[in-house]
């Protein structure tokens, strides 16, 4: 670690010019978020003025720690998403929604689809499975398109960007070192108002979306048939119990390990030591095994009857998307551990505790400025925990969970034409031109982001 005399206007320099090139190289060249982020890391270390072999240690520690926490929760999650995919569980769910909350609510119906199913499952493969649901459901009921259209990308879309165990939030929560289970219900609690404000915005601005659309080009809402996936017969779909058995265990499981470790302090060093029967309680719960057990229940609950060869190829697939999702995560925890080791977190932390600013507001403004320039929500979410972390954990009286749930939040800002995410919804909704597009994505997605830093705020007041 460098010196105190060190860790002052040079370590601020580094990392402003870290960050500047981390960003250019992403915005500028062919240079990938994840070298982006380790050539950020060394740049930060060596300006800072830390020796060149520490500046390596610390981000092979930084990676490997990071990982250590989450990688094997991000690969089962992956490999249960595939499984709920393949299987109809996703379309199973929607249809359930749709019956349980009635004619004259689709839009909800759709949003709260979304909202479950993006827990496990990426939002861009999850919006492609279950648009053509979109579709069937205007159709049959005379809702606009475009307004259930937007209400399932909302459901998706927050989820995706605050609850556990979807990569995003799960990289922030390592990063972090902050309880899952809390990430889980923290991320619940700022999602809902999100949410709703997205789905009033579907409601009341479809229709004129649509309507314009009409009235300047005289197209009609028409979904590329060449991106509509196979649909299920209802028919073939699996029960909707083990539907939703492989995401409803592993976050009950989850659950019970916050619950019970707060209950017996194990761990700590008033119980280090726990009584066996709840030793064996907080390994089944721990989330690596937790969802460990939601893939197997996928597997055997949804897929009895699929070939070996075909559920290992599944379950490779998944994998195979997540590799990438584990190396930007892996990085961003070595940012943040060259960060730590310069004494930038200490040196900025002392000098943003004395300014009004609220702790809270600093990995929600840097994953906003980020998710901005770059696009990614993953990407935006991993740098602004790891820029922040190291800040906020030499303040006092941080409550990190908030902290954390802050990067994530910050992530869902304006999603527009560097996302791809963007381009999937609008893809599947038949909207070709720009101004339309804006007004597909890019303005719910900000307002589900506003409505989240508000209920970010309040909570920060009340339990910060």
């Amino acid at each position: 670690m460098t010196d105190t005399a060190t860790a002052g206007p040079q370590v601020i320099i580094g990392l402003g010019v870290a960050i500047f090139i981390m960003i250019a190289l992403v915005l500028r060249t062919r240079v990938h978020a994840l070298l982006a982020l380790i050539i950020a890391a060394s740049v930060a270390g060596i300006i800072g003025g830390m020796p060149p072999n520490h500046v390596i240690d610390a981000i092979t520690s930084g990676f490997g720690s990071t990982l250590s926490t989450i990688g094997l929760v991000i690969g089962f999650g992956v490999m249960m998403g595939r499984i709920l995919e393949v299987s109809g569980a996703g379309q199973r769910m929607a249809y359930a929604i749709l019956r349980l909350l009635g004619k004259g609510r689709e839009e909800w119906a759709m949003a709260l689809t979304g909202y479950i199913v993006s827990i496990p499952i990426f939002c861009d493969s999850a919006y492609v499975i279950l648009n053509p649901l979109v579709r069937a459901l205007a159709r049959n009921s005379g809702r606009s398109v475009l307004a259930l259209g937007i209400a399932l990308a909302a459901g998706l879309a927050v989820t995706h960007s605050a609850v556990p165990p979807t990569p995003g939030p799960l990289g922030v929560a390592g990063i972090f070192g902050v309880d899952i289970g809390l990430m889980i219900a923290w991320g619940l609690v700022f999602t809902a108002p999100a949410l709703i404000v997205m789905v009033l915005y579907a409601r009341f601005m479809g229709p004129r979306i649509e309507e314009k659309i009409r009235a300047e080009s005289g197209d009609e809402i028409d979904q590329d048939p060449e991106s509509a996936p196979r649909q299920l017969p209802e028919s073939e779909l699996p029960p909707l119990s083990r539907s939703i058995m492989p995401i409803v265990l592993p976050i009950f499981l989850i659950f019970l390990n916050t619950v019970i470790s707060a209950i017996t302090g194990a761990g700590s060093e008033s119980n280090p030591e726990p009584a066996f029967p709840v030793q064996l309680v907080l390994f089944f719960s721990d989330p690596v095994i937790a969802v460990g057990i939601g893939v197997l229940t996928a597997v055997y609950g949804l897929v009895p009857k699929m070939p070996r060869d075909d559920v290992l190829r599944h379950l490779e697939k998944g994998v195979e998307s997540a590799g990438i999702i584990l190396l930007v995560t892996g990085a961003g925890g070595a940012l943040g551990a060259v960060l730590r080791a310069s004494g930038a977190g200490d040196y900025i932390g002392q000098h943003i505790a004395s300014l009004a600013l609220p702790s809270v507001l600093i990995p929600f403004i840097i994953a906003t400025l980020v998710r901005f320039v770059q696009g990614s929500g993953t990407v935006s979410m991993i740098t602004g925990a790891s820029i922040s972390a190291p800040i906020l954990t030499s303040m006092p009286d941080v409550n990190m969970v908030l902290a954390a749930q802050a990067a994530c939040l910050g992530g869902l800002f304006f999603s527009y034409f560097n996302d791809s995410y963007f381009w999937v919804v609008n893809r599947m909704l038949g909207v070709r031109n720009a101004r339309h597009q804006l007004l597909v994505m890019s303005v719910p997605t900000t307002l589900g982001w506003a409505a989240a830093l508000v209920t970010l705020l309040i909570a920060n007041a009340l339990v910060g």
